[in-house]
């Protein structure tokens, strides 16, 4: 084995982890690829020589290459729609409760949709080291300030997930029953069922190419909506988990018109994200996350 094929070798072992890493920092599977691709470049250019570890390194560049994609995305302008990331689905069929519960609890929808706000550098902050315990010292230089002044980035970024983000309740199988009562008062037009699996504060965002979709709060209101615009896709939506949490697949001649994941509460749905945005269902399926 060459040096080459060795430093292949090594990178592979390294991927998953580093893609894990890109999804929670850039919300799109496609634009984390484009990261981890990037730090494969650029191991390539400076090959392996003096790194004592290769997953720091690796993990040093993936980091600073989504910093400077979301610092980026910050600087264009944006129209005033709702933005959602680009969804992780997986079948439900043979799938381990323990990691999908696992999974919703670190890139559910709601978490990245409220990740989206941070700033760039509280978003790296936060995701290394609370959700890959990266010392502060080593997250530091990636956002150039003191290893203090970063640990009260990700502190700020902490305050702020927790007062937004709500915590999915953690029984697929109670999730399912939600999600299964929510389709049905849907395809019979029953409002009054709807209301009652709806939290009175929850929240409809759709997310779609012409970026025009503005969020639809309370339970009556978006009650309203998805009787008087979704309830014809309910007959075409099937199960699936959606970012590790029970959601639908809506899909019509071989073409899915819409990812829909759902985020549970207390027994009733808090958020409904409708991801119709071609660009991001374009590469569906299952993900190392």
């Amino acid at each position: 084995m060459n040096e080459r094929d060795r430093e292949t070798e090594q990178f592979e072992r390294h991927r998953a982890h580093l893609r894990s890493v890109a999804y929670r920092m850039l919300g799109s599977m496609s634009e984390a690829d484009d990261a981890v691709q990037e730090a494969w470049l650029r191991l390539n250019r400076s090959g392996t020589g003096g790194v004592d570890n290769l997953g720091g390194w690796l993990t040093t560049v993936v980091a600073r290459v989504c910093l400077d994609m979301l610092r980026a995305r910050r600087s264009r302008p944006e129209p005033a729609a709702t933005w959602l990331p680009e969804p992780v689905v997986t079948t439900e069929e043979g799938s381990d409760p323990a990691k999908e519960v696992e999974l919703a609890d670190s890139v559910g929808l709601a978490l990245l949709v409220v990740l989206e706000t941070l700033t760039p550098a509280e978003r790296l902050a936060f995701v290394l080291h609370d959700m890959f315990a990266v010392p502060f010292e080593e997250i530091a230089p990636m956002v150039e300030r003191t290893p203090a002044a970063t640990r009260q980035l990700a502190s700020r970024a902490r305050r702020r997930v927790r007062g937004a983000a709500p915590r999915p309740d953690a029984d697929l199988s109670r999730q399912r029953e939600i999600v299964d009562a929510f389709l049905a008062a849907s395809r019979s037009g029953d409002f009054d069922a709807l209301v009652q699996v709806l939290d009175p504060d929850v929240v409809l965002r759709i997310d779609t190419r012409a970026g025009d979709q503005l969020p639809v709060k309370g339970a009556e209101e978006v009650a309203r909506r998805v009787l008087t615009r979704a309830a014809s896709l309910a007959p075409l939506g099937r199960p699936a988990l959606v970012n590790g949490a029970a959601g639908v697949v809506v899909a019509s001649g071989g073409r899915t018109i819409s990812v829909v994941g759902f985020t549970i509460e207390h027994d009733r749905i808090v958020e409904i994200d409708v991801i119709a945005n071609p660009e991001k269902l374009s590469r569906l399926g299952a993900a190392e996350t």
